[in-house]
């Protein structure tokens, strides 16, 4: 059964595939940490992530996101997600797909829950 926070993220990917990329940078907080995958770089607040977003936006296109074992662990306003991503774009008029474990922290914020780590790690494809 899917909880609170599996649906959150589900939600996020939703608004990425949609690029709906102002979406996306609401629900994280404002001392977000992910990495931006194009400089190779950690991006460590919501401001440097509304920029990277939106340097995306006017390149990207087609995203499609599949979430695969999900699994969801909380303690009290701290939440963890883990799952397996694979997901397919267009960047730049190129295809990339992408096949990742990926881990979300949550912080819970004045009653929302608020992206505090997103981090993926993109595996080979095996021969």
């Amino acid at each position: 059964m899917a909880s609170e926070l599996t649906g959150i993220v589900r939600k996020l990917f939703e608004d990425l595939d949609r690029l709906d990329f102002d979406a996306v940078v609401e629900r994280a907080a404002a001392d977000v940490q992910t990495v931006e995958e194009i400089r190779r770089r950690w991006m460590r607040n919501r401001d440097e992530l509304r920029d990277y977003v939106g340097q995306l936006k006017p390149v990207m296109s087609g995203v499609v996101s599949q979430l695969n074992d999900i699994h969801e662990i909380s303690w009290g306003d701290t939440g963890l997600v883990t799952f397996w991503l694979e997901q397919s774009y267009g960047l730049d008029g190129e295809e990339h797909y992408v096949s990742a474990p990926t881990t979300m922290v949550f912080r819970r914020e004045d009653g929302a829950w608020k992206a505090v780590l997103m981090h993926s790690v993109p595996m080979p494809e095996s021969e």
